[in-house]
């Protein structure tokens, strides 16, 4: 890759090079070792969105681990977790009591199940709390409220980002994307049409933030939600309807590429 005489790549041959690399990784075999495979078990919406956000959740550390847990989630709602959530009672909690990924514990788990079914009874559903029409953040930030209007523990609290306190929001922006977005190879959902893909934000982690830099399209240090707003801004010049594509590229090229 050529560049421009001030050192960075120029706009065409950075999208050029990203576009190439989106193609490269936005593949069907991705789904096998990611959780993302979790929601694609299912073909019910509801069943999907709800996999879907639970895998996302526990989506940090070690892959086996993560994926292997969603399972365990599944197993105990039976395969529907639509079903499961409508009819969670005290008397479902007790094998989701043992349940354990990181610092994600029983109490929070068991929480989540409550919070879901709030959610599916009392506002329509996962996709009508997300909705925003002034931003996808705000959006985030929305739903967060409503997760918690029921009595909760305090420490679950920290298992549900904010954009509004400065989270990169890292796997919320994640599950958003799976539920938004749409390509013909079939890796994310588009499941949801009230919010547009041009309007998602970058699940940033270490692998998008580090290459983002390298590519000079994130100048601030932190990874935090300035740092989202940075390179998002970035993305939607290059590709303005559908920028959260190039998550593909972004994190093959650094956690795959070691670029």
């Amino acid at each position: 890759m050529t560049k421009s005489g001030g050192g960075k790549l120029s706009k065409s041959l950075l999208k050029d090079f990203l576009d190439e690399k989106y193609v490269l990784y936005n593949q069907t075999n991705f789904i096998e070792n990611d959780p993302i495979g979790i929601p694609h078990r299912f073909v019910k919406k509801e069943d999907i969105e709800i996999a879907a956000f639970l895998a996302a959740t526990i989506s940090w550390g070690n892959r086996k681990s993560v994926i292997a847990n969603a399972n365990k989630l599944m197993d105990w709602m039976e395969q529907e977790p639509h079903q499961f959530i409508l009819n969670f009672s005290k008397t479902d909690t007790k094998p989701f009591k043992k349940f354990v990924h990181r610092t994600f514990n029983g109490e929070d788990c068991i929480y989540f199940l409550s919070a879901l079914k709030n959610i599916y009874t009392k506002h329509g559903g996962l996709e009508n709390v997300f909705v925003n029409t002034e931003s996808t953040g705000l959006g985030i930030s929305n739903f967060r409220n409503i997760f918690f209007e029921i009595n909760h523990p305090h420490r679950t609290r920290k298992h549900v980002s904010d954009p509004a306190m400065g989270s990169a929001s890292k796997r919320l922006n994640m599950f958003l994307r799976w539920m938004v977005r749409k390509d013909e190879c079939g890796v994310d959902f588009g499941i949801w049409k009230q919010i547009k893909p041009s309007s998602l934000y970058l699940p940033l982690d270490v692998h998008t933030a580090n290459i983002s830099r390298k590519l000079k399209l994130l100048t601030r240090t932190q990874n935090d939600w300035r740092a989202v707003e940075e390179i998002t801004s970035q993305l939607r010049i290059l590709d303005p309807d559908d920028p959260i594509k190039y998550d593909f590229a972004l994190f093959g090229l650094g956690a795959i590429e070691g670029f």
